[in-house]
């Protein structure tokens, strides 16, 4: 990934509902200005999430996505509606997409309801204005809109605008514990589990932010990191780990110098570290046999020492003592019934949206399951959590 784009993670996403043939994919086109989506005068085109990352104004980085229609019947249609309903999760704007001459039915009626469960800011797009034979009723956050004239597009993207998360492009992941000046050392592992030729999201992010704090960040990986500390001619301000090699790194780093992980800075970053912490209080307790769920918000490639498949687990078995029943899920495939799991251990998130993140905790909380993601988890196993948190109190 180029250091200079909008992860989509830090893009604000925006999701179109609505029934088949309501118009959504024609106004998705109308709005990104492009053919992003199938149209077809056919009910139900439309069979998956369709998904494009550009700039629309005045909001800037986006997330535009198209979803199946919600009415569909059948087999395939419950599955489309599966999709539709995994959007709710990962969006931070709902457009509601209404045929002006069908007006709203049921079908509206039921998205809306769960709209306004999730909270989730939404505008109603009643599309096919062209076509209307007399003036309606607009809902409340509702517009009318043509997608085939293009009257009001420009009108419903300034409602986009409006309805953004305020503080997505203002919120620091640790520019408020390090200053002008200080020394940062990134410990960043390279082993099997790395992405080829690159470093992963979160330690970009840190490393842009550190040069646009105008502190000096050294990198290295946890083989190096005892000659690097030396080579300094005063200790770091602070020194950020990849969790995988926390219990390494925690033995090197002297105990007055500060300790965190790109992990933890993250969880913070995203408003859900208190949560995780709490999670971590089970970890202690688990037993043989216990059902532990690890996800991942994304579909990488897992290499034979991947830390959710292989690290974690024997850590839990060597350190705890325990052999639970582990169940894995990566990308949207997060698990519909979680009542059944003593806990889930998720990873840090970065490629997911700080809203779907926290639905996927708001729905563990609904199932009284905790949280813990890897960094905070592996630091509680190694007995550092404490010390990892210490330079975020500040």
């Amino acid at each position: 990934m180029n250091m200079n784009e909008t992860a989509s993670g830090q893009r604000v996403h925006i999701a179109f509902f609505g029934r088949r043939n309501a118009g959504k994919s024609s106004l998705v086109n109308a709005v990104t200005g492009q053919s992003l989506a199938v149209v077809s005068d056919v009910a139900g085109t439309t069979t998956d999430l369709v998904k494009k990352a550009m700039e629309i104004l005045p909001l800037g980085p986006v997330v535009i996505i198209d979803t199946p229609g919600f009415d569909d019947e059948g087999m395939l249609g419950e599955l489309r509606v599966k999709k539709a309903r995994e959007a709710m999760e990962i969006a931070d704007i709902a457009v509601l997409v209404v045929d002006s001459n069908a007006g709203m039915g049921d079908d509206e009626k039921q998205i809306l309801d769960m709209l306004e469960k999730k909270k989730l800011p939404h505008i109603i797009a009643m599309n096919k204005k062209d076509l209307l034979t007399e003036s309606i009723t607009l809902p409340e956050n509702g517009i009318a809109v043509s997608a085939m004239t293009g009257e009001n597009v420009n009108e419903l993207r300034e409602m986009f605008g409006r309805m953004a998360p305020k503080n997505s492009q203002d919120k620091k992941i640790l520019a408020d514990i390090v200053s002008k000046g200080d020394t940062v050392i990134m410990v960043v592992p390279v082993d099997s589990s790395a992405p080829k030729g690159r470093i992963i999201l979160p330690q970009q992010n840190v490393l842009r932010e550190l040069l646009d704090i105008h502190a000096r960040a050294v990198v290295c990986q946890d083989t190096e990191l005892a000659e690097t500390l030396d080579a300094l001619k005063e200790p770091p301000a602070l020194v950020i780990t990849d969790s995988q090699v926390f219990g390494k790194v925690q033995k090197v780093v002297p105990r007055d110098v500060p300790l965190t992980s790109f992990s933890i800075l993250f969880a913070r970053y995203k408003g859900t570290l208190d949560t995780l912490i709490e999670g971590a209080r089970v970890l202690g307790e688990l037993k043989d046999g216990d059902r532990v769920l690890i996800a991942e918000g994304c579909t990488h490639h897992r290499q034979c020492e991947d830390i959710g498949t292989v690290k974690i687990p024997g850590w839990i078995k060597s350190i705890i003592g325990a052999e639970p029943d582990f169940t894995w899920s990566s990308g949207n495939e997060f698990p519909e019934n979680l009542g059944e799991y003593k806990l889930i251990i998720h990873c840090g998130a970065c490629v997911m949206t700080e809203t779907a993140m926290k639905s996927r905790l708001e729905r563990a909380k609904e199932a009284g399951v905790p949280v813990v993601n890897y960094g905070i988890a592996i630091a509680s196993m190694h007995g550092i959590l404490a010390r990892s948190l210490e330079p975020l109190m500040k």
